[in-house]
């Protein structure tokens, strides 16, 4: 009887540990396998189930073919409390959003989406001819709640993490860009504090150089070159505010005065 006690006790242990062991997402990570591996299932059609039969005859296999791959990182802060808190909201069905990469406060990086794989992070977004930003581009959340310093670690993190995405997919250098690049009239982040100087220094994205002995052409057009840069310019008001805000990292007005004029001339030269 004492056996058969100390037998039950230790299963039921077992089991324990093993549901405590499952971890908070075991159920998501599930449902995340089972719809990749509907997706796979697709990509093994032959022909596709999206061809259309009246106007194909026949289907032949071509054999130089390769996966998509990310062209784009577009950067968030996630304006939530917590990493927790966002990892739920990803979590969650009815929220549809989500991003390949959530970075914590102390530099923890949970990767959340194959890299080949389209994430819900950039919505209705436009940076240059692109107005499909998601098919192109991996989203990187980073735990800030909107108004807070990124952390050392963080920043750390981010950039051993842009070090590999790049080399990984040939991103070009100035393909690394933010949320309210991309979305000037919505969004706001990653906010005002980011290092995007610092990102610049490690080759992500495009910084301005000294300006002291630099003079701006009389027929210098401001709205053009935010839009050769990229920006989707027909809202000015809110594209040169989001120029402020990541450039001279300041909020503030939509006047552009004559130093901010000859930073957005230096980095216009890099785009031209």
């Amino acid at each position: 009887m004492r056996y058969l006690t100390n037998t039950l006790s230790g299963l039921i242990l077992m089991v324990l540990f093993y549901n405590c062991n499952r971890g908070p997402y075991a159920a998501t990570n599930k449902q995340y396998k089972k719809q990749a591996k509907e997706f796979a299932n697709l990509l093994k059609q032959t022909p596709p189930r999206d061809s259309l039969p009246q106007m194909v005859s026949a289907w032949v296999g071509t054999t130089n073919f390769n996966m998509r791959k990310p062209n784009f990182v577009v950067i968030h802060h996630t304006a939530q409390n917590s990493c927790d808190q966002t990892l739920k909201t990803f979590t969650l069905t009815r929220t549809q959003v989500s991003a390949h990469y959530v970075i914590c406060k102390d530099g923890t990086i949970h990767h959340m989406l194959n890299d080949l794989l389209r994430a819900w992070h950039g919505g209705i977004a436009k940076w240059g001819n692109n107005t499909d930003i998601n098919s192109s581009s991996i989203g990187i959340e980073i735990d800030n709640n909107g108004t807070d310093e990124f952390s050392d670690a963080q920043i750390s993190s981010l950039l051993q993490l842009l070090g590999n995405l790049k080399k990984a997919y040939a991103i070009p250098v100035a393909n690394f860009i933010g949320h309210s690049d991309i979305a000037p009239t919505r969004k706001v982040d990653p906010n005002v504090h980011f290092p995007w100087k610092k990102l610049a220094d490690s080759g992500f994205g495009y910084w301005w150089n000294d300006t002291t002995r630099v003079v701006v052409p009389q027929n210098f057009n401001s709205l053009q070159a935010l839009r050769i840069i990229g920006y989707d310019i027909k809202d000015s008001t809110a594209v040169i505010k989001t120029f402020k805000r990541k450039y001279l990292q300041q909020e503030g007005n939509a006047v552009l005065t004559d130093s901010d004029r000859k930073i957005l001339y230096t980095l216009y030269r890099k785009f031209e």
